[in-house]
């Protein structure tokens, strides 16, 4: 029986990391999800908000984010129904809530970020098996789950 391919959710952060660097966990998980391992669920937000950092702070990068978001066809996550941001007003902030909830209607198994101080070690996910990690710390579970 095969095991099913973890399904991950990248943040802006984690999705902008992967694609501006040619090395790194950030762009491990992307490589990983360009041959098939994992699959790889981008929020709407983080689409539009990933592009619009870019072209603010890397001009230079944005045809070739746009490429590569095209190659990588990620599963786009609509944004969460105002219902579900509201649940994890309590638990999170505003800004946040919006990633949380599309992470956990997707049935993403992680959320992959690099914000410490909001996601990172916070116990936000009651009633759910998502897991909130950096890149590195996926790249961790994810050999566990190859062995």
């Amino acid at each position: 029986m095969q095991k099913q391919r973890p399904k991950v959710i990248l943040d802006t952060i984690a999705l902008i990391a992967g694609v501006a660097s040619s090395r790194g966990a950030a762009r491990a998980v992307l490589q990983l999800a360009e041959i098939g391992l994992i699959q790889v669920f981008v929020s709407r937000q983080v689409i539009v908000e990933a592009d619009r950092n870019i072209e603010e702070k890397l001009p230079e990068m944005l045809n070739e984010y746009r490429e590569f978001i095209k190659l990588l066809s990620p599963v786009l996550v609509d944004d969460p129904h105002h219902k579900d941001i509201a649940k994890y007003l309590k638990v999170i902030n505003q800004d946040d809530a919006p990633i949380l909830a599309s992470a956990i209607t997707s049935h993403a198994d992680f959320l992959i970020t690099w914000d410490r101080k909001h996601f990172i070690g916070k116990n936000i996910c009651i009633h759910s098996n998502l897991k909130i990690v950096t890149p590195g710390e996926f790249l961790k579970y994810f050999r566990k789950y190859i062995e």
